[in-house]
């Protein structure tokens, strides 16, 4: 995969693309010890937004609760840029979801594996496939992001002709590619729809009438799974080994609310859904959206 190709996985998944950050010696006292500061995007539900309503939100609740520190935001629109105007420009210390294994932040260890999502009617005669392989996907409209991962694969199967394309990077607080496609398909106007797991399945928990398919035995490359961690400055060394140990310690409560927000969650190696652990409901104060 090339460098250009690997930045826009990223974006699909929800992370964003910047400018590599500075040296060590420079970032190294940067993180703030009053506060935690968040990095996030004020209009991407159901990850995150201005009311606090997103699991992300909620994950950055926690760890602040369990920091012992008040939670702080810096909102910015998850388009080209966003690591450059928020993490690396020292306003924020911590980008709750970032996909791993990408040199524009220092990754933490992952706190979730999920995948993409088929997502069918459920008064459909699609009802229940859960693979571009099922013969019941042939010859229909499939609404894809454009650019992304599944695109490739239906592309392989000659499936892209009929498909219907939505934008891969866009300002949410202007344009829902996800919402539209999923208005789609109540709609009729496409047959099936494709999401990342983390979009697709909150969203599709709020509808009736819809079922995602978590998509797990899609032969061949890009492959569909992701590994999802925190995004902290390069260099910032203490800083990643001490949320390492926060997410090690509350990952239970992390499954909890992934799997109350409907994020399909799977084991390490992308083959089966995993099962969370049962996790007592968790005491913190109510959200306030700062100005």
């Amino acid at each position: 995969m090339t460098r250009r190709s690997l930045g826009r996985l990223l974006l699909a998944l929800g992370a964003t693309a910047g400018l590599c950050g500075p040296a060590q010696a420079q970032v190294a006292d940067l993180v703030s010890e009053d506060s935690l500061r968040v990095c996030a995007d004020p209009a991407n539900s159901p990850m995150s937004n201005r009311e606090g309503t997103g699991f992300e939100n909620q994950i950055a609740e926690l760890i602040a609760e369990k920091r012992g520190t008040p939670l702080r935001y810096t909102w910015f629109p998850m388009v080209t840029g966003f690591i450059r105007q928020t993490l690396q420009a020292g306003r924020c210390d911590l980008v709750i979801g970032y996909a791993q294994g990408h040199e524009l932040v220092l990754n933490t260890n992952h706190y979730y594996t999920s995948t993409h999502v088929l997502i069918t009617r459920d008064d459909s005669d699609l009802a229940g496939a859960a693979s571009f392989a099922d013969s019941r996907l042939d010859g229909k409209k499939i609404g894809v992001v454009a650019g992304s991962p599944p695109a490739t694969h239906l592309a392989r199967r000659g499936m892209i002709g009929l498909a219907k394309g939505y934008n891969l990077v866009v300002d949410r607080r202007v344009e829902d590619p996800a919402g539209q496609m999923l208005d789609d398909l109540e709609a009729g106007a496409i047959d099936a729809a494709v999401l990342w797991g983390p979009i697709g399945g909150p969203l599709v928990k709020a509808r009736e009438g819809l079922t995602a398919q978590p998509l797990l035995s899609e032969p061949g490359t890009p492959r569909l799974f992701y590994r999802i961690t925190m995004g902290v400055r390069a260099g910032e060394l203490e800083w990643k080994h001490e949320l390492n140990s926060l997410i090690r310690r509350n990952q239970a409560e992390i499954d909890r609310i992934l799997t109350e927000a409907g994020v399909p969650i799977l084991d390490d190696y992308g083959t089966k859904l995993k099962e969370p652990p049962q996790a007592a409901p968790r005491r913190s104060a109510p959200f306030t959206p700062p100005t």
